[in-house]
């Protein structure tokens, strides 16, 4: 049993991905978790009642729209954290970049709290709607540090590795369930999920390009980059469902491929840097990203590298602006075999023509505004040093607004490639708005959106895609003059530009929260005793300082480990006064929380109000000791620097309190990192000198920046020294503020999206060949067209037909559930005592299988267990007299019923049994692996290695490898290699398929 759920981007205009997978057994699966730019808690519902009965979680990508909404779920719905989520090792690491940028960017991603929520939990809501005015009060914000948090909670798996994961603890047993990643292109580390469950094999495809980029590598279809195969791959073809993507299916490939976009991304802004224009390219912070930056790098580095070139790219700048590209690039240089094999072969290229290192000068002055920053020289090539593909020497990395608005105040040519792109949120937002009024700047989309109409609000919202369709409209209207660039500039427009602030709650609205806050608090000590790490983080930030325990290392475990307060016990501690309680409310945790009253009536109470309440910390841990936390024993560059220091390290950037020692080169500053006493006098010296948040140039020399760049001087002002952007802390809300702006700037189009096409679509479903076929993640329109084609090239009619195999294709709409099943026809026969005897059972990884021919017959079945005899004697005696007559006539039912014939399998007659011999074709059952193989061949005496690219070779006489799509071919001749084990063995070759025939097992034929 199959069965499928969109909870959201099915027939949507939203890019949001939720799907829901529900197996035999009540075995729940969800793959990703994503969200759109608008934030809505609203779209979570469905996903927040799926909660309890998820078996599993899966993530595809490491996008906003599969994996925004990661975190709050951590955060605010308890169960979440107790579902094992699996993920590529990219996805985790970019995925947690990602959603840090996302909560240090916009305020409106701690969503706001639903006005129905207030009115029920709230009593003083009632007065203060009355004015007309949405208090618009937000839900705690997940930290940096928990954020990383719950990406270490993760479980990596790698590509083509199956792996049998653990079901939560309230999900029934998953019965053998296998899931397997495969590269899906697209993004970094994206999947396409192969899942095996009994007679069910589904393959979810969502958002996978088969096309080979820059920096990623074609999807696995066919084997992946370099295999050049014109099958599918043996583990993807002929699924019992397939769940593929429709977005993307009215599009065509651009003529030209990857190059013909690379170049005409590249003439745009070179038109446009040469009238000293500033051009504005919107992308995501984490996986598209990648592309952009090294296509923009790597053009850069060839115009520098050129003297005779007199491009205008020479001159220009460039820039890259997000929250966290730091730690982004840093994870991107961590993870090259994830790439494509042309990315490690130019870095093999680059160490084996650099020059030999000398001694060159670093700077050891951290960035105080980030609280320090990797100093890992591998990171920084030093002049003269060759580079690596993400180790910029041109772009440079920005991750404060003050940086970003110093340069936009400069009126020459320079490229900016800004989070987010759907101008929403980010820093694309913000220079969109000091670019907008000039004529000469230029902004590219790198995507096709969708406006999405607000009929309450009677307006669009979505930035991008209102920017979208204006570029549409131009494009129709100068379609007889369009130019290959395909840039327009239409008449002025005005567009309105939200700006959403951040404010502290005060007054009645704090009052409002509190009250929501405790009631939540009650709802989830009801529901959920057991799990309850919540709202104590939320809990904590309303009562400040008012909890003495707080501060204790127990209570800052990240891990969250060996907390034993439950909620109630946490309101205890809060501050009666703030969060509203009565006496009667408090109950016996009037004892904690009241001053002066130390007697509490107990009669007629039940439970815990009959008992002080006093919890006892203890530690946690399993049959072995103390649990283990794997943060603890993380490598130097798997670390996650968050506010620039260790995250494990909770105390380390604490200020030095008044009268605390500190070790001799310990600086009294919030970075929490140690510099050289020299460079602590210069600091302390140099007030009026230009300070450097990367590098500085003393008398004249060259300074590394901490992405990997040579600077000199002029370079320095886009990264001096700022302070610590203020973050609020505490219950607070939105102020959404709208201006309007004149757009006067020029609009144009490159697809950068990296998603299948058309072509691709029509050409990989077919030699797929699914048995269902379910198509989400696209407009309606979309996948309408698709599914329409798909039946064409399928041959199928949607319910089946008579005459042939019938392929279903399913078009849900979200919330909808569509079985999808596979259909399978099941007989029972009686196999006879003589055939029984006959059958030669083989193991196949703990499976028996066995080889049956037999001659079919219809026998009567007159034949009556002993067990049955005995209880028919037994109910005789039982029964009255009075009865006597039913008791006639039940035998006669009995024996009528033992007349009814049976399907008998027996052994075949030795007149048939030549015929059937030669009709038989033998057939071999199993997966070897190559890797297998080698072992069980040098136990036997044999020399195996692999050469080249799959190839196992043994004794250098005999070469075995496996295609694609899972055959075995053996190459040699029948020689033995030479040796004193010649005389006792024989040929090597014959030996190989020996072994490999003890592998498999014969399940059919002679």
């Amino acid at each position: 049993m199959f069965s499928f759920t969109p909870l959201l981007g099915a027939q949507s205009i939203s890019p949001a991905s939720q799907s829901l997978l529900e197996l035999d057994g009540g075995v729940k699966i969800l793959v990703d978790v994503g969200w759109d730019e608008s934030f809505n808690i609203e779209k979570l519902k469905d996903l927040e009642r799926q909660i309890p009965t998820l078996s599993i979680v899966l993530l595809t990508h490491a996008t906003p729209a599969h994996i925004s909404a990661f975190a709050h779920c951590c955060k605010h719905l308890p169960l979440f954290l107790r579902i094992p989520v699996y993920a590529t090792a990219p996805v985790i690491s970019l995925g947690r970049t990602l959603l840090q940028d996302i909560y240090a960017s916009t305020p409106l991603a701690s969503t706001i709290i639903p006005t129905s929520s207030l009115s029920e939990n709230s009593y003083s809501y009632s007065s203060s709607i009355s004015t007309g005015e949405k208090p618009n009060i937000l839900l705690q914000p997940p930290t940096p540090e928990e954020i990383a948090t719950y990406f270490s909670l993760v479980h990596p798996l790698k590509y083509s590795q199956p792996h049998q994961p653990l079901p939560s603890p309230f999900s029934p047993p998953l019965n053998g369930l296998t899931i397997t990643a495969y590269n899906a292109g697209h993004t970094l580390g994206g999947t396409i999920w192969h899942i095996q469950h009994g007679l069910e094999s589904i393959v979810y495809a969502v958002d996978w390009n088969q096309a080979r980029e820059n920096v990623l590598a074609g999807a696995a279809w066919l084997g992946g980059a370099g295999a050049g195969g014109a099958e599918v791959i043996e583990q993807l073809r002929k699924p019992t469902a397939l769940i593929c993507s429709s977005r993307g299916a009215e599009r065509l490939a651009l003529p030209g491929g990857r190059k013909k976009r690379d170049e005409q991304l590249l003439d745009l802004i070179e038109d446009t840097v040469a009238g000293g224009g500033t051009v504005l390219i919107p992308t995501d912070s984490s996986a598209r990203v990648l592309e952009l930056a090294y296509l923009l790098e790597h053009a850069w580095r060839k115009e520098c590298s050129d003297s005779a070139s007199q491009s205008a790219l020479k001159n220009a700048k460039l820039y890259l602006a997000s929250k966290t590209v730091d730690s982004t690039m840093r994870y991107a240089r961590s993870m090259v075999e994830w790439m494509d094999d042309s990315i490690i072969r130019e870095i093999e290229g680059d160490d084996a023509g650099a020059a030999p290192q000398g001694h060159t000068r670093t700077n050891s002055k951290q960035d105080a505004g980030r609280g320090g920053r990797d100093n890992d020289q591998r990171n920084r090539p030093a002049a003269g040093k060759s580079v690596g593909p993400f180790d910029f020497k041109h772009l440079k990395l920005l991750e404060r607004k003050t940086q970003v608005d110093r340069i936009l105040s400069h009126k020459i040519g320079q490229v900016v490639l800004a989070s987010d792109s759907s101008l929403e949120w980010g820093f694309s937002k913000e220079v969109l708005r000091g670019i907008a009024s000039e004529s000469k700047n230029l902004i590219i989309l790198t995507e096709r959106l969708t406006s999405e109409v607000d009929e309450k609000a009677k307006r669009q919202s979505g930035l991008g895609g209102m920017l979208w369709d204006w570029w549409q409209e131009m494009k129709n209207a100068q379609a007889a003059h369009m130019e290959e660039k395909a840039q327009f500039q239409g008449s002025p427009r005005e567009m309105l530009l939200s700006t959403v602030q951040r404010i502290a709650l005060e007054g009645n609205e704090l009052q409002i929260y509190q009250q929501y806050l405790a009631t939540q608090r009650q709802l989830q000590n009801t529901l959920q005793s057991s799990d309850q790490a919540t709202l104590e983080a939320s809990a904590d930030v309303v009562d400040g300082n008012s909890s003495s325990s707080s501060s204790s290392t127990y209570e800052s475990d990240p891990e969250r480990q060996g907390r034993a307060l439950n909620i109630s016990t946490t309101m205890a501690h809060a501050n009666r006064n703030k969060i509203g309680l009565t006496n009667e409310e408090l109950g016996v945790n009037i004892l904690l929380r009241k001053t002066g009253v130390f007697d509490y009536d107990v009669r007629g109470k039940k439970g815990r109000e009959k008992m002080f309440p006093f919890v006892a910390k203890r530690r946690r841990g399993d049959d072995f000791g103390d649990l283990i936390r794997p943060e603890d024993y993380l490598r130097a560059e798997e670390r996650d620097d968050v506010e620039g220091q260790d995250m494990r390290d909770a105390a380390a950037g604490k200020e030095n309190k008044l009268g605390q020692k500190r070790k001799w080169d310990d600086i009294g500053m919030d970075t929490g990192r140690r510099i050289s006493n020299g460079n602590l006098k210069r600091r302390q010296s140099g007030k009026g000198m230009p300070r450097d948040d990367r590098g500085e140039r003393v008398n004249g020399e060259f300074s590394v920046n901490g992405n990997g760049a040579v600077d000199e001087a002029e370079d320095t002002d886009t990264s001096d020294y700022e302070p610590e952007e203020p973050s609020m802390t505490g219950p607070s809300k939105v102020i959404i503020t709208t201006e309007a702006v004149q757009m006067s700037l020029k609009i144009a189009f490159v697809d950068f999206a990296g998603l299948h096409d058309k072509r691709s679509l029509q050409m990989l479903i077919p030699l797929i060949q699914p048995r269902k076929l379910i198509l989400v993640g696209g407009t309606r329109d979309e996948t309408t067209s698709l599914a329409e084609a798909c039946r064409t090239l399928l041959g199928a009619k949607v319910g089946g037909s008579a005459d042939g195999i019938a392929i279903d294709v399913f078009t849900p709409v979200i919330g909808r559930m569509v079985d999808a099943s596979v259909d399978t026809n099941a007989w029972l026969v009686k196999l006879s005592e003589s055939l029984v005897k006959k059958l030669q059972w083989q193991n196949v990884r703990g499976l028996g299988v066995v080889t049956i021919t037999g001659r079919l017959a219809a026998t009567p079945d007159t034949e009556k267990s002993a067990e049955a005899r005995e209880i028919s004697k037994k109910k005789q005696k039982m029964i009255k007299v009075d009865s006597e007559v039913a008791d006639q006539t039940e035998p006669s039912k009995s024996s009528s019923q033992a007349t009814n014939t049976a399907p008998t399998l027996d052994v075949i007659p030795a007149s048939m049994a030549a015929a059937t011999r030669s009709v038989a074709q033998p057939l071999h059952v199993g997966d070897l692996r190559l890797a297998d193989l080698r072992k069980i061949l040098q136990s036997a005496g044999h020399i195996a290695e692999f050469r080249g690219e799959g190839i196992l070779l043994i004794d250098g006489l005999v070469a075995i490898r496996k295609t694609g799509t899972g055959r075995i071919e053996v190459e040699g001749g029948g020689l033995t290699a030479p040796g004193p084990r010649s005389s006792r063995f024989e040929s090597t070759f014959y030996a190989v398929k020996r072994k490999i025939y003890e592998g498999l097992a014969v399940v059919a034929g002679g």
